[in-house]
């Protein structure tokens, strides 16, 4: 991962693809736990990859699965409590073993790089078992053509913005979100591509993966199996 790919400023550790350890450490599930736990099977085994500081690691515990959580940064794994935690960057794991569930979120997917997405789909295709599913975050085309800055006024402290969205390309968005809980404030800044149902589809099947349906209510939870 490069700098020109993510960065990230503020107080406390910043990891390589410049999220910041102390604020992500900061934030509760939004109902991505029971999200998934809704479509997997009763106490299926579950390989999160970048599972940050366990936001919705610990959940799923709490939920009786048991849970292999995945991260390139030793400062988030030692925020994660309760479940195996391996250090590895998503694209080099190789752990030779298979799970009912691969787990992708927070729009990692998405990179700009292309050959890091096939990477990250081949990880979850090497590590799924052949009856289990992946599961994706990943922004639809529609959300990368509406974006543009905004603030989010929390009511408890915290406050969300989104100070830079620029297209240098007509699908790159490079975009930098700020961060501000209290007095203390972070930024981040990551370059995403906008990819289409039927491009995301051929990356999928690129990797083994064939996409089988979306999980809740929007677009941006991918169920998909191995082919």
């Amino acid at each position: 991962m490069t700098r020109d790919l993510y960065g990230g400023t503020g107080p406390g550790p910043i990891t390589p693809d410049g999220c910041a350890v102390d604020y992500y450490a900061t934030l509760a599930p939004m109902g991505e736990p029971e999200l998934v736990h809704g479509a997997v099977p009763e106490g299926a085994s579950i390989l999160e990859l970048g599972a940050g500081a366990g936001r919705i690691t610990h959940g799923l515990l709490a939920l009786g699965h048991e849970v292999v959580a995945v991260d390139e940064s030793p400062e988030m794994l030692a925020r994660v409590r309760g479940a195996e935690t391996v250090r590895s960057p998503i694209q080099d794991l190789a752990l030779g073993r298979t799970f009912d569930v691969v787990l992708l979120m927070s729009y990692v997917v998405d990179t700009a790089d292309d050959e890091l997405c096939r990477a990250f789909l081949r990880t979850c295709r090497r590590h799924v078992s052949p009856d289990g599913c992946v599961i994706l975050q990943h922004k639809p085309a529609e959300w990368h053509d509406a974006i543009g800055p905004f603030e989010r006024d929390h009511g408890d402290g915290r406050i969300t913005r989104m100070t830079e969205a620029r297209r240098p390309e007509p699908d790159l968005l490079a975009a930098t979100m700020e961060y501000v809980v209290g007095d203390r404030r972070w930024t981040h800044y990551f370059l995403s591509r906008r990819r289409d149902d039927e491009v995301f589809a051929g990356l999928l099947a690129g990797a083994g993966l064939a996409p089988a349906g979306h999980l809740g209510g929007d677009r941006e939870w991918i169920r998909a199996l191995p082919i």
